[in-house]
């Protein structure tokens, strides 16, 4: 019943209903911007409440550098507040520090985030699977309709588009990757350190691949709450593995320590550290899952994910010379949603056009009006007839905006086209 309900708004609403309300790396950083973080937990109560808010479609992307509500609601007001009701931060902060768009201009936001011109490090492809999750999620619980579904479909298209055709995501640059240019610019003879990984999620693997494909080095060992995860991986590439129950030995072995785990609080807090050796560790968490007071100790270099992305190297440069092909590409694309959505609205006007044609055509009244139509006047015939008329009329509601003419229009053409 539901997903009817969402089907048939589509027909009512305007294209200015839609919203989004965000907050990004742009003006919060990552402790900020772990209040707002949502897991599939806090994703599923927000879905089940909507209906309290007079909300029907929307899905929300939270990521480590943004966490974002897109829906078709009465205001931005009711993202918010819905959105809010289920993170550590309040509805007041959001508000301070979020970026609140509406109708095209969220639309474009969108198209712009998934191609990877709105990531923190420009073209950054990750994004994309995430927007892909993200509203699967929202899909299975009956929260993506026709408008969203379809501009959703749109949007990944474009960015493969951007991808395929531009140089915008050329190169390896990414968070994960920043981190193995972190260390190669900061640590010498890394092939005798000792490196641990917690967390073999998707950034933890990618990581672990690039540290070894890099670095060259397999004196690294994976620590997952999950252990099969670290299993395979170890397996895979040839490294060593431990227990989560066994992480503190290994924290205070280790001279580098890599977090990409999904803990809602640090899992390394500044005093495991104060008596240890001389340790980089990189946090690629959001939250941040190493307790960022651990930078005050003289010992320790900690780097989180901001940090990270103020790399500025030749690939990203050559990137940014990408941003006007890309931009054309988008706006191409954009066209085409908003040009489906215009029709969209016009499909009920069609059908009944449609139904009054067929109606004239069964009518007695009409066949002995028009006499000279003969036997010749099958129901195949006219009905080809009809669809030609409604073609015609869809066409001309495409460019002219004018359904009443457009209506009667198709009428006299119908009876001309059987007359003569």
């Amino acid at each position: 019943m539901r997903q009817n309900k969402i089907n048939q708004q589509i027909k009512k609403m305007h294209i200015s209903q839609f919203y989004i309300a965000g907050i990004n790396y742009k003006k919060t950083d990552a402790s900020v911007r772990g209040l707002f973080a949502v897991n599939n937990d806090h994703y599923a109560s927000v879905l089940q409440k909507a209906p309290d808010y007079f909300l029907d479609q929307l899905f929300i992307l939270s990521t480590c550098n943004r966490t974002e509500i897109y829906g078709i609601a009465p205001c931005a007001d009711s993202l918010v507040h819905l959105l809010c009701s289920e993170t550590e931060g309040s509805v007041e902060t959001f508000k301070e520090l979020a970026y609140i768009k509406q109708g095209e201009e969220a639309i474009e936001h969108l198209f712009n985030v998934a191609s990877g011109l709105d990531s923190q490090i420009l073209g950054d492809y990750e994004i994309v699977g995430q927007i892909k999750q993200a509203t699967r999620f929202a899909k299975e619980h009956g929260f993506v309709g026709a408008f969203l579904e379809r501009m959703v479909n749109t949007v990944l298209q474009s960015s493969k588009a951007v991808k395929g055709q531009t140089a915008l995501s050329g190169g390896t640059v990414s968070v994960s990757f920043a981190a193995i240019q972190f260390l190669m610019d900061n640590v010498t003879n890394v092939a005798n350190k000792k490196i641990l990984l917690l967390g073999t999620g998707k950034i933890g693997r990618n990581t672990c691949k690039n540290l070894v494909d890099y670095l060259h080095t397999t004196n690294i060992t994976l620590i997952n709450r999950t252990p099969d995860k670290a299993v395979e991986l170890a397996d895979e590439l040839g490294l060593q593995y431990a227990s989560f129950e066994d992480a503190d030995k290994y924290i205070a072995e280790a001279d580098i320590i890599i977090v990409a785990t999904n803990a809602e609080q640090p899992v390394i807090m500044k005093a495991d550290l104060e008596s240890s050796n001389t340790k980089i560790l990189i946090d690629l968490s959001i939250p941040n899952n190493i307790d960022p007071l651990a930078k005050e100790l003289a010992h320790i270099t900690l780097v989180n994910v901001d940090d990270l992305s103020k790399i500025n190297d030749a690939t990203l440069q050559k990137r940014q010379a990408e941003v006007p092909k890309a931009k054309a590409i988008i706006a191409e694309h954009i066209d085409e949603f908003t040009e489906w959505y215009s029709m969209r609205k016009n499909v009920p006007v069609l059908k009944a056009v449609k139904q009054k044609l067929q109606d004239m055509h069964a009518c007695n009244l009409f066949m002995a009006m028009h006499p000279n139509l003969g036997e010749n006047y099958t129901h195949h015939a006219s009905s080809d007839s009809i669809q030609k008329v409604i073609n015609n009329m869809a066409l001309k509601m495409r460019q002219q905006r004018k359904p009443g003419c457009n209506y009667i229009e198709a009428i006299n053409d119908f009876i001309t086209s059987r007359v003569h």
